[in-house]
């Protein structure tokens, strides 16, 4: 269809100036369209970005997100980003709930060492061995798929033929039922089930297969399913991802706070509170969730069975050295490194999401811990450095948004950060406290941001880190794929506004994969 390009200020408007927006836009840009990314905060980069939470203390940490497995290296090598992502040698280290003084540390440098944790635990050596065929049986699955991610989408049927008989134990019945049969015990069927509640309430027999998602993608990332640590922080991510825009000629506009959009393209800005301008795009491109893009074209909210709910609690930590562990044989050094699981059994998974189905917090608080500064000290100046100092992050589950919604702010962080604090407390030699450092001012260096600080501070509607239910990473087969934004999974109801965020198909965490296929949809349009 002919069109009048007089009518339109730009080929791209992109509303939202999260990761995925400025891939999105340094694709556009460098193929010559004429794009302007809109972003209502005063940086672009949205949650991945490194602050200073602390005033007086140059220690830079990656305040909501943390960690990256889903970012192809196709976008990396197309845009030419320098980033370094950092291997971990310790996979994880989980304590034994019911006595910490012994816990499970996977050594992926050191198998044997690796079987004889699991013995301590378990008492034998044949759960390591599960645990390492477990995840040798869904190696050719992450291999397979996750090539496609940056491909317009495959059907069902050629990605049932791909995973062959993992299908069935993962699409088709509740993750709980292949770890009941993969593993013996319930400390490592609940190191696997973690993979599937990051960000998601559910529980490990949940009909809806909301963990089953969450989980595949989790162990499809990269084709390896490893988790890295960018080193710099994740602001050393967005900032390449800013440079990459601005050196294709992208437009990136701060402090701009988009009030609406028109089918047909037209964007309207708010600058300061008053009506800056309207945009006119050949296509627009969302990075905002599909519920505050329903908004912006005027719509009530998204189905009820759409709505988003985020499902966590992370807190932020610096440390004067990291805390000492109840099991002597483990080095901190070792057991922060990798994933530290805090009371993370199955049985503790499902118990806690029925304590928050009933309104309460759970207790014990499931929960993992980060400690980036070990792979990246690069994140501490150089006397944090020099003194042993440490930042931790931990990830509490099982916290739906439901629980802090409408409460008080300050009461409702206060109270996860006790539960979180006596979570950890519980597999500790040492109250946590005891090692938190101070700022100059005397302050404690620990923060907690919930799903409610989110949603204020970033627009997440409900804290929902994935702006809504995952999606599997491919289309049903009979799934209409007649369009550019059918084709990639970016269609909304408008032919001409793609989604761009998490909320695309194969969205969600820092990937960079939604920015990537709503580009490529975008580029087929605007040839057409």
């Amino acid at each position: 269809m002919a069109e009048d390009a007089r009518a339109h200020t730009h080929d791209v408007v992109i509303v939202g100036g999260g990761h995925n927006g400025l891939v999105a836009a340094a694709y556009l840009a460098r193929a010559g369209h004429s794009v302007v990314v809109l972003e209502r905060l005063d940086h672009v980069g949205g949650a991945a970005v490194s602050e200073r939470p602390w005033a007086g203390v140059d220690a830079r940490l990656s305040r909501y997100s943390y960690l990256v497995s889903l970012l192809p290296q196709r976008v990396i090598d197309d845009l030419g980003l320098d980033i370094r992502l950092k291997r971990r040698r310790y996979s994880s280290y989980t304590p034994d709930p019911g006595d910490p003084s012994r816990g499970i540390l996977i050594d992926t440098a050191d198998a044997a060492a690796t079987a004889s944790s699991f013995a301590r635990v378990t008492g034998s050596t044949s759960e390591a061995d599960r645990f390492a065929a477990f995840y040798e049986r869904l190696a050719p699955v992450a291999q397979g798929l996750f090539p496609t991610v940056t491909e317009p989408l495959l059907r069902a049927g050629s990605v049932r033929s791909l995973m062959g008989d993992v299908w069935a134990d993962l699409v088709e019945r509740p993750l709980g039922a292949l770890l009941r049969s993969s593993f013996e015990t319930d400390i490592t069927r609940g190191i696997a089930l973690t993979d599937g509640l990051i960000g998601t309430y559910s529980s490990a027999d949940d009909e809806s297969l909301r963990q089953n998602r969450c989980f595949l993608y989790h162990v499809i990332g990269g084709g390896t399913g490893d988790w890295d640590v960018p080193v710099g922080g994740m602001g050393a991510v967005s900032g390449e991802l800013e440079r990459a825009a601005r050196a294709a000629g992208a437009e990136l506009r701060t402090r701009a706070d988009v009030t609406s959009i028109s089918p047909d393209g037209e964007v309207e800005v708010v600058r300061d509170g008053e009506r800056a301008e309207v945009l006119r795009g050949r296509v627009v491109l969302s990075g905002v969730g599909p519920a505050v893009l329903d908004r912006l074209l005027g719509g009530a909210g998204e189905p009820a069975a759409d709505v988003p709910e985020g499902a966590q609690v992370k807190v932020n930590m610096l440390l004067r050295r990291l805390p000492r562990l109840r099991d002597a044989s483990v080095d901190p050094a070792a057991a922060f490194a990798g994933t530290f699981h805090i009371n993370e059994t199955m049985t503790q998974l499902d118990d806690a999401h029925r304590t928050a189905a009933g309104g309460g917090i759970p207790d014990p608080l499931p929960a993992e811990i980060y400690c980036h500064s070990l792979t990246d000290p690069s994140i501490l100046g150089p006397e944090l450095k020099a003194s042993g100092a440490q930042t931790l992050t931990l990830f509490g589950l099982q916290v739906p948004h439901r629980l802090v919604a409408g409460q008080d702010r300050d009461a409702a962080r206060s109270a996860l950060l006790a539960a979180a604090q006596a979570s950890l407390d519980s597999v500790l030699a040492e109250p946590i406290a005891d090692v938190v450092f101070e700022a100059p001012d005397g302050s404690p260096c620990i923060e907690a941001r919930t799903t409610a600080d989110l949603e204020d501070s970033l627009g997440m509607t409900a804290g929902d880190i994935f702006h809504g239910p995952l999606s599997w990473p491919w289309a049903s087969d009979d799934e209409p794929l007649e369009t550019p934004g059918q084709r990639w999974g970016v269609a909304t109801a408008h032919d001409r506004i793609l989604l761009c965020g998490s909320g695309a198909r194969r969205g969600g965490a820092v990937s960079g994969i939604g920015g990537h296929n709503a580009a490529m949809a975008a580029a087929e349009l605007l040839r057409a």
